[in-house]
């Protein structure tokens, strides 16, 4: 089994990602070049464990059970693809957050999806059992203004049963169509039970344009 996951490791273009920068301020973003995907999602959406698992990774994103823990756009890079990046951005959605940093992060992430020409994807990571919040919308219309696609991981899908899982994503599914046409896809997740891995991480490696194993 051990060699088995170590094979495994070897064929996942993610695994090998580590971290490169934190950045607060807009000038402390590397160079606008290479191919970026970003990471949005509510606070405890299971952003940091989707990262996790898509990297085959147990710390690569730190997890937290303090909601918001995430301040600042984290970069992952990747040494055998030169220029491409996975970012993590802050989590959102958490009312003790203090108003003036929460104007911080609305103006900072507003000129990065407004001006990042690096970018070439969106992951909004919900919770499939609460989806679709407003601010999940918000940030879905970044890409659409920007043209960009985006994907929309419903994680803790092993929290429901198949059926339910199957009817949340149809549900989902139907009504970002109705909001956002085709540019958005849709799949059930869980960094816990690996449902989706493989499917997320090849939508991923589609738009770094690195192959997918």
């Amino acid at each position: 089994m051990a060699f088995r996951a170590i094979l495994y490791a070897m064929a996942n273009p993610l695994a090998r990602a580590q971290y490169m920068l934190a950045a607060h301020l807009p000038r402390q973003l590397p160079p606008d070049g290479g191919f970026e995907v970003a990471f949005a999602g509510r606070s405890n959406a299971g952003k940091s464990s989707a990262l996790n698992a898509l990297c085959q990774q147990n710390a690569l994103a730190r997890v937290s059970k303090t909601p918001g823990r995430t301040q600042q756009l984290v970069y992952f890079e990747m040494p055998q693809h030169p220029d491409r990046f996975l970012v993590d951005l802050p989590g959102y959605g958490y009312a003790k957050v203090p108003h003036d940093l929460r104007e911080h992060w609305q103006a900072f992430l507003d000129t990065y999806f407004r001006t990042r020409l690096a970018l070439r994807g969106l992951v909004v990571v919900m919770d499939i059992r609460h989806p679709l919040k407003d601010y999940d919308r918000h940030m879905l219309n970044y890409t659409v203004e920007r043209g960009l696609p985006a994907h929309a991981l419903l994680t803790k899908a092993d929290k429901l049963s198949r059926g339910a899982v199957g009817n949340a994503v149809q549900a989902v599914r139907r009504d970002l169509a109705q909001s956002f046409g085709d540019t958005v896809s849709v799949q059930a997740f869980s960094g816990e039970s690996k449902l989706g891995v493989d499917e997320a991480r090849g939508v991923i490696c589609s738009w770094l344009e690195i192959p997918a194993n």
